[in-house]
């Protein structure tokens, strides 16, 4: 940049042969950078393309703001170019951006830019993990949370012990969340499936949550709930169940194979249902069963059970296996997708989406769920962020875009 002004003062850059090679050699660097991490974040510039879709009638704001600063530069100095071609070459692809600047909102797509009335019903809320922000995750005392502050739903995943007991638990090990350091120190890199139920009961799965502090924005816990914290024990998936049912919340989970050698490696599903069907009580109709294996004879032994996928497919194939819900990741948002779903009244739910401006955009798409883990945030959103109708946005561009004009003009005058 500083080099192109330069000529166009009509200096010269006199560079060195290091200058020169220094030049190559950050040139280089930059451009391989910006392409592996093109490649690791894939889903973060998911992200932003999905953030483009709610700040884009801002960003043209911001755009065309920009420009008009550039604006006073750009006709000094054009002013003091002596030959017309290069007046022309300085004025002529600032123009150029200017009007595609102008013309862009044209071509723009917001979902939250919508009449009045059209706006579908809040999303309902969903646990992920319970509340992982305002407790430990899977435990008993997180799930609480979820409750108290509204949720809708609650997410978990379920392993089974080695001697047959479904329980909570994300993780392949016990590491990051029970203190199995202290407990069993040699048994750290075991597969939580391969402990006994009364092993498993002996672990304190709420210490590490202080400790650690999961979540840099968490906030900080009162002393009542800092106790509660540190006495969380590994949660039964049949006393998840019954809080769910005596809640009327609806319960959806990751169900995890047990490893090679385990009793149940075959017969994992069978004790699941088992568990859900005859010991915890829970009505059908709040499970939302995810697992594919053996899906046909769920659906026989639970036929109330509300059958759902984790992908995208064809409406005619998820109606034939008399799937009611996806369960996608917020990435794979579409709010063609969900609107098509919807019309064959297959609901969507998206995970996790935690940030207000995510959550907004999941609800302008016409998304029916999210899973959260900030329910107590989310909770109190009345509507969406940056919420208007295309009356309001074409006077907000109209000004913008007058305003400008009128304000280069005397630049450009001067």
């Amino acid at each position: 940049v500083l080099a192109m002004c330069l000529l166009a003062e009509g200096q010269q850059l006199y560079l060195h042969w290091s200058h020169k090679i220094g030049t190559f050699l950050v040139l280089g660097f930059s451009v391989t950078s910006l392409f592996i991490l093109s490649v690791l974040w894939g889903d973060q510039w998911k992200t932003v393309r999905l953030s483009f879709q709610i700040t884009a009638p801002y960003l043209h704001i911001g755009a065309i703001t920009i420009m008009v600063l550039l604006s006073w530069p750009v006709a000094l100095h054009a002013i003091r170019a002596d030959k017309k071609v290069v007046q022309v070459i300085i004025v002529g692809p600032y123009l150029a951006i200017l009007l595609f600047l102008f013309l862009i909102p044209l071509g723009m797509y917001s979902p939250c830019i919508r009449e009045m009335g059209t706006l579908g019903p809040k999303p309902a809320l969903i646990g992920h993990r319970g509340a992982p922000m305002l407790a430990p995750e899977n435990t008993e005392m997180s799930f609480q949370k979820t409750i108290e502050h509204g949720g809708d739903g609650l997410e978990t995943d379920v392993t089974i012990s080695y001697d047959g007991v479904p329980f909570l638990m994300h993780d392949s090990t016990l590491r990051r969340t029970t203190n199995i350091k202290e407990v069993y120190p040699n048994d750290t890199v075991q597969n939580a499936a391969l402990f006994s139920w009364d092993t498993l009961q002996e672990l304190n799965a709420g210490t590490w949550f202080l400790k650690d502090k999961p979540f840099s924005f968490m906030g900080s816990l009162s002393r009542a709930d800092q106790n509660q914290a540190m006495n969380q024990s590994i949660y039964k998936l049949s006393n998840f169940l019954r809080l769910a049912d005596s809640q009327n919340k609806l319960v959806i989970f990751d169900l995890y194979r047990p490893p090679e050698k385990h009793p149940y490696r075959n017969s994992w599903i069978n004790r699941t249902l088992e568990v859900i069907l005859n010991e915890s009580g829970i009505r059908p109709h709040l499970v939302l069963w995810l697992e594919n294996d053996m899906r046909s004879f769920v659906q026989s032994v639970a036929p109330g059970f509300q059958q759902t996928v984790g992908s995208k497919a064809p409406v005619e194939d998820l109606l034939m296996d008399n799937i009611v819900k996806l369960n996608l990741a917020y990435t794979e948002m579409s709010s063609e997708d969900i609107r098509k779903y919807a019309e064959a009244n297959i609901t969507t739910n998206l995970y996790v989406v935690n940030e207000p401006w995510l959550f907004s955009l999941a609800w302008c798409s016409g998304a029916h769920s999210v899973t959260t883990n900030a329910v107590h945030t989310l909770k109190n959103l009345s509507q969406p962020l940056f919420l208007m109708t295309p009356q309001q946005y074409n006077i907000m561009w109209i000004l913008t875009d007058l305003t400008s004009v009128l304000l280069i003009s005397l630049i450009f005058a001067l």
